[in-house]
Parts: C-alpha cells; structure tokens; sequence
C-alpha cells in the first residue's frame, strides 16, 4: 500500500516550491492563494515537517521542501503523462492544436473545414493562447508558434516566414495626407502590437524604419494592442497604419478591407517562423501526422515561395 497525502496538497506544494511563491501556484492551480496555503499547510501536520520558511516579502524552502521537490515534480509529470495516454485512448478522434489567437482566427480556422473534409475521424480541439506550451501538463498535441524553431524535446517545421508590411484601410490612401511613400508616415498614426514592441527579435515598426532609412520617424509614438487581430481591426477601421504579418492579413488583403500602401511584403525572414510544434515522441502517431502534413501543404499553397 502506497502512503500518500491527498493529490491536492502535493499539487500546491509542488507548484508553490517550483514557483516559489503562493500567489503565482494559485493561479496555476486556478484557485486562492488562501487555499495554496491551507493545503500545504495540511501537508506539513501530516509529514510532520515544515516545508517552507515563510518571510516577510519571500519564500525560502526547508532542507525536507528542497529534497521533496524533484521527485514531488517528476511524480506529477508521470502522472500527467499516464492521464495523457489515458486521454488518447479514450479520445482517440481529437486533436488539441494550441495556436495564438490571431494566426488561429485569421489564418487556421478559416482553413478547417478542408482538414475535416481529409480527416472527418479527427476532431480538432483549438486552444487559443500565446503562452509557452508545456505538451506534459497541458494536454496538447500539437502547437503552432512563432519563433526560432529550437525547442528542446521538441519537433519543429516552419509554416511560414515572417514576411510583414505596412497594411492600412485603403481611405488613407486619399485625402489631404495620402499614404503614397514611406515618407508619408509622417502625417499618419503607426498602430503596434504590445508583443512586437517587447521581444528584442520580432519585426517591429523600429526595425521596418530603420530598413527603410527613415530616421526621423518616431517609432514607438501610436497606440499599442495587447493582440495582433486588434491592431489589424485598428487599421481596417482607419485608425492608422498597421505593421502586420502576410498570412495575417492576407483575407483581409483580398477583400479590399486593408492595401500595402508601399507593395506587398518579399524577401527572407530572419530565421524566425510560424512553426508546427510538437514533441518528439509523438511524431509516430497518427493524428498528430496527419495534421503536420496538412498543415504544411496548407502553408505552402498559401505561400509557395
């Protein structure tokens, strides 16, 4: 018989002392800080042992909090990975794809209905969200993120290059100020995505204007967006000119709701991708093949250079 304290308690142990902090394992656990507290807390009268050295502003692991942690955690993965395989023979028809919300709502969901029609024994389960995917805890197949490809444990294949350009409604192209030359940026507000504007390595107004040797642009003056699918809405309602990535944009390119005032965006990306990502041990299975593939022929027909 195996002697164990409730599930709950080892949880908020685990992600208070890899976290080192209460707060941040209640958010994780989507519970109150109050109850991260009462469940260690908990664990501590039943182990018979303090398991943190509670002060004024930190959190400071006892030796018995420092010798339990690694296996606290390396248990919990074990157990997350059995729920997975669990999961994959009770749901063996879907498929989690994690994506960010822009690329997801522009450029893969309108996209669906062609993988349904390939694949109708394979639901898709679409995850929209921007933060670091970890497959072990939760409970995804298969993600589409923008970066450098290299991830450890991880396999990696570039959608598409970061191919981006100014886009704005095609009103600003008249009136007393038409957007005609990159000099005209003068006159017209520059809209910007938040996540542009703070990763070092992402295109970014600054960059585009140091391109394009216009030195006295103020690069970081306009609103800013927490989202890329708003600064684009921004720009289709005429409130300015947008920065944005080709596959975004590229519907709404179509449509006539947004123009490249200065020609469509060409040329290499620095390296840096929309990628399909998952990890390397689940490369064999089937679902997880079956939507790489599609995927990729999606991407290359959209942008076979």
């Amino acid at each position: 018989m195996r002697q164990l304290p409730p599930l709950n308690s080892l949880r908020a142990f685990e992600a208070a002392a890899r976290l080192m902090s209460f707060s941040k394992a209640a958010e994780e656990l989507n519970v109150t800080p109050a109850a991260v507290s009462q469940q260690i807390r908990a664990l501590e009268d039943m182990a018979g042992v303090k398991l943190f050295r509670r002060l004024t502003r930190s959190l400071l692991l006892t030796d018995a909090g420092q010798a339990a942690l690694p296996c606290m955690t390396e248990g919990l993965d074990q157990l997350a990975e059995g729920y997975r395989a669990m999961r994959r023979q009770d749901e063996a028809g879907v498929l989690t794809v994690s994506v960010g919300p822009t690329i997801g709502a522009k450029w893969l969901v309108p996209r669906l209905e062609r993988f349904h029609a390939r694949h109708p024994d394979i639901g898709i389960r679409v995850d929209a969200n921007v933060r670091v995917v970890d497959f072990r805890r939760d409970d995804v197949d298969v993600a589409i993120r923008y970066g450098a490809g290299v991830y450890d444990g991880l396999t990696s294949h570039c959608l598409m290059s970061e191919f981006v350009a100014p886009v704005c409604s095609p009103a600003l192209m008249k009136g007393e100020q038409p957007l005609r030359k990159p000099a005209d940026l003068h006159h017209h507000t520059l809209l910007h995505a938040q996540w542009r504007m703070q990763h070092a390595f992402a295109p970014n107004w600054r960059m585009w204007l140091l391109a394009t040797g216009l030195t006295d642009v103020d690069a970081d003056r306009g609103p800013q967006f927490s989202e890329d699918s708003l600064v684009v809405q921004a720009a289709i309602a005429g409130q300015g000119v947008a920065l944005a990535s080709r596959a975004v944009v590229a519907a709404d390119i179509a449509s006539g709701l947004l123009v490249y005032p200065f020609g469509a965006p060409d040329g290499r990306g620095e390296g840096y991708c929309f990628y399909v990502v998952y990890p390397e041990a689940d490369a064999s299975r089937p679902k997880v093949r079956a939507f790489t593939e599609w995927v990729l022929e999606e991407a290359n027909e959209a942008d076979p250079d």
